[in-house]
């Protein structure tokens, strides 16, 4: 009988070839809520890699096109991409200890990890952003030579190759409710936004010939305004996770729906919910008869918290009730 070799990539997977990319297997003895947030912040984690691997070949590329090209732009691009996989490895460092279940130190978890790596990264961002402006504004008024005509179809390939990451990322931050995901996706976009300007640039002085051949610094400043513009709106939505924003009104409604199912939950009081990384933690007051025994209204509190355990709409993975009787 022929025997079928099985294939063998050339290449193991990233985290094979980099062990500190490894992230700790998901516990069989952890409840399936705390499970299920365990295996987001995993594949969360992963996306993120992924991300370092593809700004690590875009800086070389970026780089050598910017020095043989003779454009500033592409350098600046190059740089921020450096910049990029330090502040990719913050995140990924954040969704590390996200994925850690709840210890005796950290009984809710450690999914604040996730959006303090968000803000670590958002302040990097107008850093990075402030370092870009006064290079470019340093070539400005610096006599160079013009770009070579060739970087542009290189910039083109980078928009795209950025744009699609960035889709790729969002929709998967969108699916787990990550900031930092979201974060990331905005900073991919920038990505392509700056090299989108970088290409206009470089267009205008290689048409424009001499005495353009500023344009494509000019176009840094504006890739560096952008930066910094999404660097705010990236540190408002990180910040609103770290200090317990509010969550949009629909989700509220729906927890209350879910609670008000459970047979004996009369009425509804209070309903708090706060996101914690990839999951959220709910403080709901139900209202039952006040001539019931206490073990049943105990049973009913049970049945209120397994039942927005395991509800598939949004991941909650604590819930507190407290049992208001009602005359």
């Amino acid at each position: 009988m022929l025997k079928v070799k099985r294939f063998q990539p050339a290449f193991p997977p990233l985290a094979c070839r980099l062990p500190w990319l490894q992230l700790p297997p998901v516990s069989p003895e952890l409840p399936s809520h705390h499970a299920a947030t365990q295996r987001r912040a995993q594949a969360s984690a992963r996306l993120v890699a992924k991300g370092i691997a593809l700004n690590a070949v875009l800086a070389a590329v970026k780089f050598a096109g910017g020095i043989f090209g003779h454009t500033y732009a592409l350098i600046a691009d190059g740089t921020e991409s450096l910049l990029d996989i330090l502040s990719s490895a913050m995140v990924w460092a954040g969704f590390r200890v996200a994925s850690e279940p709840p210890d005796e130190n950290h009984p809710y978890g450690h999914g604040k990890a996730e959006p303090l790596a968000a803000l670590a990264v958002a302040v990097f961002i107008f850093a990075a952003a402030g370092w870009i402006g006064w290079r470019a504004i340093h070539e400005i008024i610096t006599p160079h030579r013009g770009p070579h005509w060739l970087t542009l179809p290189l910039l083109a390939v980078v928009v795209v190759v950025k744009l699609w990451f960035s889709k790729r990322m969002n929709a998967a931050g969108t699916a787990t409710g990550s900031t930092a995901l979201g974060v990331e996706a905005l900073h991919h976009y920038s990505d392509a936004v700056t090299s989108g300007a970088a290409f206009v640039g470089i267009s205008i002085a290689v048409i424009g010939g001499k005495g353009w051949e500023a344009a494509d610094d000019w176009a840094a400043l504006l890739g560096c305004a952008v930066i910094a513009f999404n660097g705010s709106s990236m540190f408002s939505k990180a910040l609103g996770d770290v200090m317990d924003t509010a969550v949009p009104q629909e989700f509220e409604n729906e927890v209350r729906t879910i609670a008000m199912r459970i047979p004996g939950v009369r009425a509804l009081d209070k309903c708090r919910v706060r996101k914690s990384g990839l999951s959220h933690l709910v403080d709901i007051q139900v209202r039952v008869d006040g001539e019931i025994p206490v073990r049943e209204g105990h049973d009913i509190a049970h049945a209120v918290k397994d039942a927005l355990l395991s509800s598939t709409a949004h991941a909650i993975s604590d819930v507190s009730v407290h049992v208001e009787p009602m005359k």
